[in-house]
């Protein structure tokens, strides 16, 4: 005779059995899971590599570059020929470097911040710089002068009147 106890095969304890892994499924997951994550994380790249150099130039250069046009715009437009307008541009752009180097020489020399030393070594370099631009200046005049000889007398005042500016 069979009695029903406390030991019936309902009360007794199982043993949790794992579901058999599907291995081919999560390899699938896993690699798509690092395909997302590669696409999210790695910049954008062409598909076909391109062999030479990418240049990527920011806003900030752009703008910086339309200002410099705009501020070469007389020249450009002044129908004189391609060598004198490099030049003229080249003037000033090395006039406008002894602007800056002056500035940043009056700044040592009001900075009371420095020793004596130091002062005198910051200002003796940026002498140094200031006579290097001077020259270059000087050096660029003289190709302007050389270049200006061919041209009418009209040509030749447009000129000079855009290398003093």
């Amino acid at each position: 005779m069979l009695s029903i106890g406390e030991n019936s095969a309902a009360k007794l304890p199982v043993p949790a059995v794992r579901e058999p892994k599907d291995l081919v499924a999560e390899a699938k997951e896993a690699k798509a899971a690092k395909a997302l994550e590669d696409a999210t994380s790695a910049p954008l790249r062409p598909a076909k590599a391109v062999e030479g150099v990418t240049v990527i130039i920011s806003g900030a250069a752009l703008k910086a570059a339309g200002t410099a046009k705009k501020a070469n715009s007389d020249i450009e437009e002044s129908g004189l020929p391609d060598n004198i307008q490099q030049t003229l541009k080249m003037i000033r752009q090395i006039k406008e470097q002894i602007a800056k180097k002056q500035a940043e020489l009056a700044a040592v020399m009001a900075d009371t911040g420095l020793t004596p030393d130091q002062a005198r070594v910051k200002a003796s370099n940026l002498q140094a710089s200031l006579s290097a631009l001077q020259a270059s200046l000087v050096t660029a005049q003289a190709s302007l002068a050389k270049a200006m000889k061919g041209l009418s007398g009209e040509d030749a005042m447009k000129a000079a009147s855009l290398a003093m500016a």
